[in-house]
C-alpha cells in the first residue's frame, strides 16, 4: 500500500473529474504543457494521491501532470462487477483518458505496480497517443510467490466480505500494528477513506491480475518497438524482484533507473528524485 508524502495538493494544482468517452475519472493535475503532458497511473490499493509529490517537480520541469485514480478506485465511479477491472478493461480506460486530455504536445505515461501492467496493455492495444511509457516498480508479469500469497488471501476475503470493507481493514491494520502506529491520525483517516471508497470487485478483478498475469513483455516490444521505454524501481521491492526489472529493462532496450532509499514507491517515498530521473527521460526521448 502507497502512502503519499503529503495530503495537500500544490498550490497551483487542482483536483476534478475528467470527462471521457468511458466516464468520469478522478484527477490531480498541475503545470502547463510547455513540453509535454505526463498522464499517471497509480497502483493496487492505490490512488492519484500516491504521486502528489510529484506534481510540482514534474511542473515546474516544464510538464502538464495529471494523476488518475482508475474505475472504482477511491474517488473514480465504477461498477460493482468484477468483470469491469480486467486489464483490457483499465487499459481501454486509459486510452480514453488519453484522449480526453487533448494532449498538444508529446503525451507520456507511467504506471506504478498494477498501474504498469495496465498501461502496458495500453499501449499494447493501441501505442499511437503515446511518446513515452514508463513502468515504475512492476514487473513482466504476475507478482512474486510471497505476494501471490498474500493477494489470494485478500481476494478470499473480499469474495466472503466485500460488503463489510471497515472489518477487513481493521483485519489488515491489525496484522501490522508497527505500520500502522507510525501514521499520523490525518494519514490514517485517508488511507482508511480510501480503502472504504474503493469498489470490493475492483480489488477483487485486479488482484487476480496480479496473482495470474502472464509475461507480455515480447508483445510490447512486437508493437511498440521504437517507443522510448523506461524501467524504474526502488533498491529492493517485495512485489517484484529487482532483478526481474533488470531483465525486464534488457528485454524491452529500455532505460533502468533505480531510485536510492526506495523501495516499492519510489513516486511517493522520494517523489523529487523520482520525477528528476522522469523529467529527465522525456527531455531525452524529446531530442
Amino acid at each position: 500500500m502507497s502512502k503519499p508524502p503529503r495530503l495537500t495538493l500544490p498550490s497551483d494544482a487542482r483536483a476534478y473529474l475528467l470527462a471521457t468517452a468511458r466516464g468520469e475519472f478522478a484527477v490531480h493535475e498541475a503545470g502547463a504543457p510547455v513540453r509535454g503532458t505526463a498522464l499517471l497511473v497509480p497502483g493496487y490499493t492505490g490512488s492519484k494521491e500516491d504521486f502528489i509529490g510529484m506534481l510540482e517537480p514534474l511542473a515546474a520541469a516544464g510538464y502538464r501532470v495529471v494523476a488518475v485514480d482508475g474505475r472504482g478506485q477511491h474517488e473514480s465511479p465504477g461498477p460493482r462487477e468484477e468483470s469491469a477491472y480486467t486489464l483490457e478493461e483499465l487499459a481501454r480506460d486509459v486510452l480514453a483518458q488519453a484522449g480526453a486530455l487533448g494532449a498538444a504536445g508529446p503525451l507520456h505515461l507511467l504506471g506504478h505496480s498494477l498501474g504498469g501492467l495496465v498501461v502496458r496493455t495500453a499501449v499494447v492495444r493501441d501505442p499511437a497517443p503515446f511518446a513515452t511509457l514508463a513502468l515504475l516498480s512492476t514487473g513482466p508479469g504476475a507478482v512474486c510467490e510471497d505476494q501471490r500469497g498474500r493477494t489470494k488471501l485478500l481476494v478470499a476475503a473480499l469474495e466472503a466480505m466485500g460488503d463489510d470493507m471497515p472489518a477487513i481493514w481493521a483485519a489488515m491494520r491489525a496484522q501490522d500494528p508497527r505500520d500502522a502506529a507510525a501514521d499520523s491520525p490525518e494519514m490514517l483517516e485517508f488511507l482508511r477513506g480510501r480503502w472504504l471508497a474503493t469498489v470490493p470487485e475492483q480489488l477483487i478483478g485486479t488482484g487476480r491480475a496480479l496473482i495470474s498475469e502472464p509475461d507480455r513483455i515480447d508483445d510490447l516490444v512486437r508493437v511498440a518497438p521504437e517507443l522510448p521505454k523506461l524501467v524504474l524501481s526502488g533498491v529492493s521491492d517485495p512485489v517484484w524482484p529487482v532483478s526481474a526489472m533488470d531483465d525486464m529493462a534488457r528485454r524491452l532496450g529500455a532505460g533502468r533507473v533505480v531510485i536510492p532509499g526506495t523501495e516499492h514507491s519510489p513516486n511517493a517515498e522520494e517523489p523529487a528524485a523520482t520525477a528528476a530521473a522522469l523529467a529527465a527521460f522525456w527531455e531525452a526521448s524529446a531530442r
